[in-house]
């Protein structure tokens, strides 16, 4: 049986659900706070708004790949199919998530994102890395080793 290491939003703490119990609430080790479990096993890229980015990304139980794009971005066509492979791939690892920045200028402003493709990686709440440009999968890859 495969578990799964989640981060605790409460305290930060990394906690190992099984993965017969993804899906359930369950408590943190260390505080006891409720573990939301529901959207650990997403197989696509979870679209984020201005108004939803706090509780997908900075609150996210696992490390995320942000990817900042736009619909009119040729480089950004390129990047896409890559983030589709990756949230299969590393999908209870690592949460792919995509941020339109044209519909959601406040968070695009927020972390200064001046070039698309640009791709934010969070792990506990704070940023950790920054890749800008449409990079070739490995790249992207060899950023998040580390999160993996």
């Amino acid at each position: 049986m495969e578990n799964y290491v989640i981060r605790c939003a409460a305290c930060g703490a990394r906690n190992r659900i099984p993965a017969a119990k993804v899906g359930a609430a369950g408590k943190c080790g260390k505080c006891g706070a409720v573990l939301e479990t529901d959207g650990l096993l997403a197989d696509k890229p979870v679209i984020v708004t201005d108004i939803d980015f706090e509780n997908l990304v900075l609150k996210s139980p696992l490390p995320v790949l942000l990817d900042c794009w736009a619909p009119w971005c040729g480089p950004c066509k390129m990047v896409g199919p890559v983030m589709e492979q990756l949230a299969v791939e590393w999908r209870g690892r690592v949460r792919i998530c995509k941020l339109n920045v044209d519909e959601n200028q406040k968070t695009a402003a927020m972390f200064q994102i001046r070039s698309i493709p640009t791709m934010l990686i969070f792990d506990g709440g704070r940023i950790k890395n920054t890749l800008v440009g449409a990079l070739p999968r490995q790249q992207i890859v060899q950023a998040m080793k580390q999160f993996l």
